[in-house]
């Protein structure tokens, strides 16, 4: 892979903890990927994301979109992420957030678009970007629409949706999540009721994926927050955990059912389930947990959850793990599908959009990991490498 076009690190004056930026590609002049905050972030992850936002970007575009059907108003950015080593729950954390957002307004006007992460809320954000004096977070995309004004009404409009007491923005990555499971469970004869899934994170996509996955019909038998494990063999009821959780998906105890048990923080790892899904923290399954895993598929819900060796070996013991770059890809997607007017600010229609993009993302790269005899994730890769070209042909690495 290349080395990124910027990679930064800055220091706040104030605290003395440090903030990354790196912008992996830029597109059309512009690049795109959310803004995390968690203690122990460094440049090496933000590397790593920027790096796999690229690769999201890139497939997400359909290189023959236009020869035949209608084109895609939206069309790839470059990939780029924002992190900073703080915990979000810290006292001065938000003060850290707006000057670092400060620091940073140069890249955010022009060449990064940015938003929710792990640790940062979408709100949050924005009022810490209002702070710092940004018209929004991205507006370096803004020349690129046709329309503005109407462009960034839709994209309000949409975030004002909410679907059972969740907001739209927060489900569609879940929904896209559950469509790559699903995906897989067809493309393996498996039926979808009583599927068991083990879920860590109750978080923004933990929890929409939770959600979409029960309403598919599967069990989901364990949960983890940062309080431990909560697990029950005949199924945990998804919407009273998500009704009882705070704003960093910690779920309050007193809503647990007589049969819901209480285990430690680690063992989602282990659950009796078929389908395993970090939708927490990056390098969560490593050489040594991975030993202890006994699911049949892996669902990278989390950013990069699996490192490498850990992949290899639960390969070797025929355990598939489908790759964060196509898996969690949908929240992106769904901004700039909004943004560009490719779909309208409406729950049902988003839904659609998304189970239909990811479901051809999915099947394409399992069929191709099962064509070229590799693995989901070299698949993916494959595909990327493909298409990258012919992105930088029609588009330019920089204007």
């Amino acid at each position: 892979m290349h080395a990124p076009l910027l990679s930064l690190t800055w220091t706040d004056h104030v605290t003395g903890r440090q903030g990354h930026l790196v912008v992996d590609r830029l597109v059309r002049g512009v690049s795109s990927g959310g803004l995390r905050m968690r203690a122990g972030c460094t440049l090496e992850e933000v590397t790593g994301l920027a790096r796999g936002m690229t690769m999201k970007e890139a497939l997400h575009y359909d290189a023959d979109s236009d020869s035949g059907a209608p084109p895609a108003r939206y069309v790839p950015l470059g990939g780029a992420k924002g992190g900073i080593d703080c915990d979000p729950r810290d006292p001065e954390a938000y003060g850290v957030l707006v000057r670092y957002l400060r620091a940073m307004r140069p890249y955010i006007e022009n060449i990064w678009t940015t938003g929710e992460d792990l640790g940062l809320s979408q709100d949050i954000i924005d009022r810490a970007a209002a702070e710092a004096g940004l018209v929004s977070t991205v507006q370096a995309v803004h020349p690129l629409l046709t329309d503005e004004a109407e462009a960034r009404k839709r994209l309000a409009d949409a975030f004002a949706v909410e679907v059972g007491g969740i907001g739209l923005d927060e489900l569609v990555g879940g929904c896209g999540v559950a469509e790559s499971v699903l995906t897989a469970l067809d493309r393996a004869g498996t039926d979808h009721v009583g599927t068991r899934v083990s879920v860590q994170g109750l978080g923004t996509m933990g929890g929409a994926t939770a959600r979409f996955l029960s309403r598919a019909g599967l069990k989901v038998v364990a949960v983890a927050d940062i309080k431990g494990t909560i697990a029950n063999p005949d199924g945990l009821d998804v919407e009273a955990l998500l009704a009882a959780r705070d704003a960093y998906g910690t779920v309050d105890r007193t809503a647990l059912r007589s049969g819901d048990r209480e285990l430690p923080g680690d063992a989602w790892l282990a659950a009796d389930a078929e389908v395993l899904v970090p939708a927490a923290v990056s390098y969560a399954i490593d050489s040594a947990n991975q030993s202890r895993i006994t699911a049949r598929w892996i669902v990278e819900a989390a950013n990069m959850p699996v490192l490498p060796e850990a992949e290899r070996l639960l390969a070797a013991r025929g355990i598939t793990v489908l790759p964060d770059v196509v898996v969690n890809s949908a929240t992106n997607a769904w901004w700039w599908w909004t943004l560009f007017g490719d779909i309208g600010a409406d729950a049902e229609e988003s839904f659609a959009h998304t189970r239909r993009s990811m479901r051809a993302l999915t099947g394409r790269m399992l069929a191709r990991a099962e064509a070229d005899g590799t693995t989901p994730r070299t698949a993916a890769h494959a595909i990327v490498a493909e298409r990258l070209p012919v992105i930088a042909e029609r588009f330019g690495w920089y204007r």
